[in-house]
């Protein structure tokens, strides 16, 4: 398998000879202070893993939609994204995205479209609702919202059959869908820091159930 790390070179943007490793299936460019990303990543097919983390991108290239064998880790956290390009949709075979402590407003529609995501961490942003479509994920295993501005959850929650964990800490929650005692895996629930939750007939029948109910 080849890797290359270049974790905190302080490069300020990759060197095109980066590109020319299509042989690469694990590529760190993590901590380099990068603004931007050419194109060019598109070539990367064999990418098993790619971290993107901790630099200062404020978009992202549609070219990441083809690397079809994304299937392990994409780390995008600690950047400055508002959006993620529609083309990510089509990384339909990956298991593991953390998108957290970017400039995010709503969860974009391309996550939901990641049929094949087992995590998904989405922590430290400004989301304020979830789409319906989020109930697409049906292999989904554990769902970080910590440190957001929901409110209230889609009943569609309900689809994500595979959920055991729920990182709700810190957002301003109301209420809970009853949707959720459709889950017949549910393991965790986790609602520190939440201090507006006006019913908790959800959370006593999740409770009851044997779901461990953190607050």
């Amino acid at each position: 398998m080849a890797h290359l790390n270049l974790w905190k070179q302080e490069l300020g943007e990759v060197p095109e000879s980066v590109w020319d490793r299509t042989d690469l299936e694990t590529l760190v460019l993590a901590d380099n202070g990068l603004e931007s990303l050419s194109d060019r990543i598109g070539a990367l097919t064999r990418l098993r893993m790619l971290d993107l983390g901790h630099n200062k991108l404020t978009s992202l290239p549609a070219a990441l939609g083809d690397l079809a064998g994304l299937t392990d880790f994409l780390y995008l956290h600690d950047n400055l994204l508002t959006e993620l390009p529609p083309s990510l949709g089509n990384l339909r075979r990956l298991r593991y995205l953390n998108i957290s402590e970017n400039e995010l407003t709503e969860l974009p529609i391309a996550v939901c479209e990641l049929a094949g995501l087992i995590e998904l961490r989405a922590c430290d942003n400004r989301i304020a609702s979830l789409p319906a479509a989020i109930g697409n994920l049906t292999h989904l295993r554990e769902l970080h919202l910590r440190n957001n501005i929901l409110s209230t959850l889609p009943d569609a929650i309900g689809g994500l059959r595979e959920l055991r964990q729920l990182d709700l800490r810190g957002n301003p929650i109301v209420a809970l869908p009853k949707s959720l005692l459709d889950l017949p895996r549910f393991e965790k629930l986790d609602l520190r820091w939440v201090t507006t939750i006006e019913d908790g007939d959800v959370i006593d029948e999740l409770a009851r159930r044997g779901c461990v109910v953190y607050r």
